[in-house]
């Protein structure tokens, strides 16, 4: 009998063979069986929100429930419910102070689709995208839509973001630039100086492009979790510092983050017109548009002011919290000598934080790489992390995301307490 498990020489696309399996979904995979055996896992590699901990707003539930049962269940318009865009238009008015034509607004399922549109709508084949390492799937982006990857490490020092001292070696031959803020994974946030100089390089190298009959090169800014800043930490978007750049600007947000609303695939941009045309073109091939109901829902907690920010208090002081919680949990051990460097929150749902444990041998373990570290900190504490690595992040640097969207406080001070003895008997 013919096996099934093999497929045929040649089976398959050059499309397909390019695409890599997520890292977090392989890790997610080894955490599920050691639950399996019973093991207690502070698992802090989900970028997701377990509803239990953070539901999505009850006015969005309510908004939704309502518009399911009006029948709004057949399919959408490929560029948007024009409720939600006219809703995205008024959101950036009064959030950031921006103003856009409704031309410029689509909306996607969820932002990953705007974001693989921008790439697909800007970038020719082996033409450079340069983004920062660690940041999240730029690279897989470049890798499916030909163009070529220029990763450019960044450090702590720097919040994890680029400045225009790292960009301008790679902006003469670059098409598109991606930035993400706050960032995924690093849980920083990029500084007013350093996007305004990058913007204003991008817009000196466009008035030189635009002289030399060349192409521009664009800025994708992904900002899905502006609203989760904590203490003075502010959020700065391309176009409010610099006007010019809304000729060169796509802006990313989504209900996936702010409004705890992963599974709702719920997203939109303001791009270009031009660009937003072609992109919403796309949408009606790809069949990437947000349920329609999700969408009428959206539009209306989106223009309930009140319902909207009690929502983000609410969202920042439970996310906080838990993370203020890993953090002085690290911060302590760090003070007491142990091998541990977390930086303080400043936004999104990630703690960044440094095991410096290579080189050691722990309870029986040779560490001498990242995932020698995350599987050390996984079997013997029970304590799940994503290394930078799964990030782009290159080097044996022990740097690692810890996610605490799907975790109770309780189950973080039992985390906590276990990681501390593993990193005692480390010192021995």
């Amino acid at each position: 009998m013919a096996t099934l498990a093999i497929a045929p020489q040649g089976a398959l696309s050059d499309y397909a063979r390019r695409i890599e399996e997520s890292t977090i979904l392989q890790i997610a995979g080894e955490i599920r069986e050691h639950q399996k055996q019973g093991k207690e896992v502070l698992n802090l590699t989900v970028g997701d929100f377990r509803p239990d901990q953070f539901p999505i707003p009850k006015a969005m539930l309510h908004a939704l429930i309502e518009a399911l049962q009006k029948g709004e269940t057949n399919y959408p318009p490929a560029n948007g419910m024009p409720q939600l865009r006219e809703a995205v238009l008024e959101t950036a008015r009064a959030d950031h102070g921006l103003e856009y034509p409704l031309e410029s607004v689509l909306i996607g399922a969820g932002a990953r689709p705007l974001m693989f549109a921008s790439f697909m709508a800007l970038v020719d084949r082996d033409e450079p995208v340069v983004f920062p390492v660690p940041s999240w799937n730029n690279h897989h982006y470049a890798i499916l839509c030909n163009a070529r990857p220029v990763p450019v490490t960044t450090t702590p020092e720097k919040n994890f973001h680029l400045d225009r001292a790292d960009l301008e070696p790679h902006l003469k031959t670059a098409r598109l630039v991606s930035l993400n803020s706050p960032l995924n994974p690093t849980g920083t946030c990029i500084s007013r100086a350093a996007l305004l100089g990058i913007c204003e390089a991008i817009v000196q190298e466009n008035e030189r492009r635009e002289r030399a009959g060349e192409r521009p090169v664009f800025l994708l800014y992904d900002m899905v979790y502006h609203t989760l800043r904590f203490g003075q930490t502010e959020h700065v978007t391309p176009v409010g510092l610099v006007p010019e750049m809304v000729r060169w600007t796509i802006l990313v947000d989504s209900v996936s983050k702010n409004m705890c609303g992963t599974g709702l695939r719920v997203g939109w941009g303001l791009a270009p017109p031009v660009i937003a045309k072609k992109m919403i073109e796309m949408a009606g091939h790809y069949g990437t548009w947000a349920p329609r109901a999700e969408q009428v829902a959206t539009a209306k907690f989106l223009c309930d002011r009140e319902a909207k920010e009690a929502h983000r208090a609410t969202m920042i002081r439970e996310v906080s919290t838990r993370l203020d919680l890993l953090h002085d949990g690290l911060a302590a051990m760090r003070k007491d000598g142990l091998a541990v460097e977390p930086l303080a929150p400043q936004g999104a749902i990630y703690l960044s934080a440094r095991f410096d444990l290579i080189g050691r041998s722990v309870r029986g373990r040779a560490i001498k790489t990242n995932e020698d570290v995350r599987r050390l900190l996984l079997h013997e504490a029970g304590f799940a992390v994503v290394p930078f690595q799964a990030f782009g992040l290159p080097g044996e640097t022990g740097w690692a995301r810890l996610s605490v969207g799907a975790v109770s406080l309780d189950e973080v001070r039992k985390g906590l307490a276990r990681v501390r003895a593993l990193l005692e008997d480390a010192r021995g």
